[in-house]
């Protein structure tokens, strides 16, 4: 990659870090179409992984007043355990399926929450296990699950610096698993280093920026912003698809 593009790269992945910031599910669902312009598939997860990665200790750092921790158990352990069979399964499976389905529930979900403002998912285990269930393993296979996450977080009406506070914790142990795996398969290569290196400096820049914007919002704002970029990514990842060729 040359300089001039490094330097578009760089400033797409800084965008993705702030709206993913404001929208609470991180910037993968953003970074992954960004990133597959510049790199590979496979190349893509593993450099979104390790992306990730710092983007989520930066959150923490910058939210660390608010975490729901009975969320992040229930959301997080079965996210963690998928994580690692989605980024196994990334080898052996066509991930334009999986991308086909991503965009469908997701635009369906985003619609469904928007157009019933009241609607919202009961705080249970079994709706915590299947959320984190669910976007772990889209994040192993297809590079993003925070809408899924996000989505099920929006639903438990948390508050702005708990929301993300939260969806940071539970996806720092998604993304730390994945890596490793990632890693294991050979998706990093040498050549990507430096990339890697540039993005941990665009994460903690982007999550900066990103609080400095999301507490402009009201917490009904917050919640239709998140829904509303979800809805967005999911027609966005259907638009792909079906450019690309059905699968």
């Amino acid at each position: 990659m040359d300089f001039q593009h490094l330097l578009l790269f760089l400033a797409l992945a800084l965008l993705a870090e702030v709206i993913g910031t404001v929208g609470g599910f991180g910037s993968s669902l953003l970074f992954v179409p960004v990133a597959s312009y510049f790199f590979d598939f496979h190349a893509v997860l593993g450099i979104t992984a390790f992306f990730h990665v710092a983007s989520n200790l930066s959150k923490i750092a910058l939210f660390r007043k608010g975490v729901d921790k009975k969320l992040v158990l229930q959301l997080g352990v079965p996210a963690v355990v998928c994580v690692i069979a989605g980024a196994w399964l990334s080898q052996k499976m066509d991930v334009r399926w999986l991308e086909l389905a991503l965009a469908v529930f997701l635009i369906s979900l985003s619609i469904l929450l928007l157009l019933t403002q009241h609607l919202a998912l009961a705080p249970t285990r079994t709706n915590s296990f299947l959320g984190g269930s669910l976007s772990g393993l889209l994040a192993g296979l297809v590079g993003t699950g925070g809408a899924v996450r996000g989505a099920t977080l929006a639903a438990f009406q948390l508050e702005k610096d708990v929301f993300i506070a939260t969806s940071a914790i539970i996806d720092l142990g998604v993304d730390v698993s994945r890596s490793a795996v990632y890693a294991w398969q050979g998706y990093v290569q040498t050549e990507h280093l430096y990339v890697v290196g540039a993005l941990v400096g665009v994460s903690v820049a982007g999550t900066w920026m990103g609080k400095k914007i999301v507490h402009r919002f009201s917490e009904r704002q917050f919640r239709t912003a998140v829904l509303l970029l979800v809805l967005a990514t999911g027609l966005y990842t259907l638009w792909q698809v079906l450019v690309s060729g059905y699968p």
